[in-house]
């Protein structure tokens, strides 16, 4: 077997030097070949798979048990609060990452002054920024300045950035994204599942981005956190629901297209399908006209002929579950989301006018770019916007629900509860930005599932790194370890979360 080897690579060389013709480049190129990636594909993936990526079944049984929208189960066991790497999250992102950083890397590079490049190249870093900080909100400090270079400068160990620096950076470049969108360049087109290439809506959309990254730091660095807010608070943002960042479903396609809480029920398991009682509870207390459009009322109600919603607790012992009859309590709506006849197709939320009009209420409680008399109706515009997504479609708010609406009589912290709760309800099935703004805003006030889990009875505060990470980037990512207060665990905090 040894002195087959030199005659193998003998061989392999004659037929190579045999090869080296002087049509080389044209006899070796397949006609089909793919010699140069179009922009608008890199752009479309992304968007798709970063959107689906929070509303399917592992993260709302993870994330989405955490902060009390689903009821998640012992098949998902840190629902159960019990620690475990998320491999698959920080390989989704930085999968995310890789592919939307060869936009600025490779493909559009050095077209930074070039009307055919200037605004696409601004886009792409918008998308990658949305991206980056979800990734540091979910697990704190990550690789970031070291990575994403280009295939040109690898770095297989690279440094774990600060949370503090990367929001920084992030800021800076956001900052010159928005200054490189230029009206009249050429654009994505169709291929823009949020705006169809319209350059307008995207410095909406920029700007958004940016009143998003600037409160979510608003404990951690609140001079920053006020210089961003103000600013993004005296450009254009998201003004009504058409400005909405979405990308579309479709229900007669493959799963891989329905959307994401769609998919769950059709491929997802049974005993994962289960809202959580405080969800439910907060549902039903308040008369929320959504109630009958995010949840099902139980069989066995059903069949007693007194329909009822009923969520179960999160984190239960083992004890516990073996008392718990599934027909009992509700499941996601067959009306709407686990419903695959539901027309329209229900866009895949990216970002809202809802969302942008609680950040500003909040912003404007604090003085930052508005006022306190004007934050109340920026509340509004959040809840009523909410109300009216889709499938809610609720445009007239009912007598029963206007309570909700109104700050009469309430503390500063009071309000915040209410914008905290209503965003709550509103993040429905985007599982990873609604952990985010809980752990962010500390409302509403859960309660801890019994089950101690790895936590001691905690709710997780982030997720834990990726084993792969810790296995081939040891040393610096025992360095990151080392400015967690608690370790690599759920229980640490990430650098901007105060409450």
């Amino acid at each position: 077997m040894k002195n087959r080897i030199p005659s193998i690579l003998l061989t392999g060389a004659i037929c190579l030097i045999q090869a080296c013709t002087g049509d080389f480049e044209e006899i070796n190129t397949p006609p089909t070949s793919v010699t140069t990636v179009d922009p608008g594909l890199l752009l479309s993936k992304v968007q798709k798979d970063a959107a689906f990526a929070e509303g399917y079944e592992v993260p709302n049984s993870q994330y989405g048990s955490w902060i009390q929208h689903w009821a998640g189960g012992v098949l998902v066991s840190s629902s159960r609060y019990i620690e475990q790497s998320d491999n698959n999250t920080w390989d989704a992102h930085y999968t995310l990452i890789r592919n939307i950083s060869q936009v600025r890397n490779e493909v559009l590079k050095g077209k930074e002054n070039d009307p055919s490049g200037r605004s696409k190249l601004a886009i792409a870093r918008i998308v990658e920024i949305s991206v980056w900080q979800r990734l540091t909100d979910l697990f704190g400090d990550v690789p970031y300045s070291g990575t994403a270079l280009g295939p040109s400068d690898v770095n297989t160990k690279p440094v774990f950035d600060t949370q503090e620096s990367i929001y920084k950076s992030l800021i800076n470049d956001l900052n010159a994204a928005i200054g490189q969108l230029t009206p009249g360049d050429a654009s994505y087109g169709n291929a823009d599942f949020y705006y169809k290439g319209d350059i307008n809506k995207w410095k909406k959309y920029a700007n958004s981005l940016k009143l998003r990254l600037g409160m979510r730091i608003r404990y951690a660095d609140p001079a920053l956190a006020q210089k961003t807010v103000t600013e993004a608070m005296g450009q254009p943002l998201l003004e009504s629901a058409a400005d909405d960042a979405t990308v579309p479903t479709y229900n007669n396609a493959t799963n891989a297209n329905v959307h994401p809480v769609l998919n769950q029920f059709l491929a997802g398991s049974p005993d994962l399908k289960y809202l959580a009682d405080a969800f439910v509870t907060q549902l039903v207390g308040s008369a929320d006209p959504r109630l009958p459009r995010i949840a099902q009322p139980s069989v066995n109600s059903v069949k007693a002929g007194a329909p009822a919603y009923k969520g179960i607790g999160v984190a239960l012992t083992d004890e516990i579950l073996k008392t718990i009859i599934k027909d009992d309590y509700s499941t996601v709506s067959t009306l709407t989301f686990f419903n695959r006849d539901y027309s329209p197709a229900i866009p895949c939320m990216v970002m809202s006018f809802a969302d942008v009009s609680f950040y500003k209420a909040e912003a404007a409680l604090e003085g930052w770019g508005g006022t306190a008399a004007e934050a109340e109706k920026y509340y509004q515009d959040g809840v009523k916007a909410a109300l009216a997504q889709a499938p809610y479609n609720v445009t007239t708010v009912p007598a029963s629900f206007e309570k909700e609406l109104s700050w009469t009589g309430l503390s500063k912290a009071q309000k915040l509860e209410k914008i905290g709760t209503q965003k709550w309800i509103q993040l429905f099935g985007r599982s990873y930005e609604a952990f985010i703004e809980w752990r962010r805003m500390g409302y509403p006030t859960l309660k801890p599932g019994p089950f101690q889990g790895s936590t001691g009875g905690t709710i997780p505060r982030r997720t834990i790194y990726s084993s792969r990470e810790a296995l081939l980037n040891k040393e610096n990512y025992e360095q990151a370890v080392g400015r967690l207060s608690k370790g690599d665990s759920y229980v640490s905090k990430v650098w901007w979360d105060k409450r």
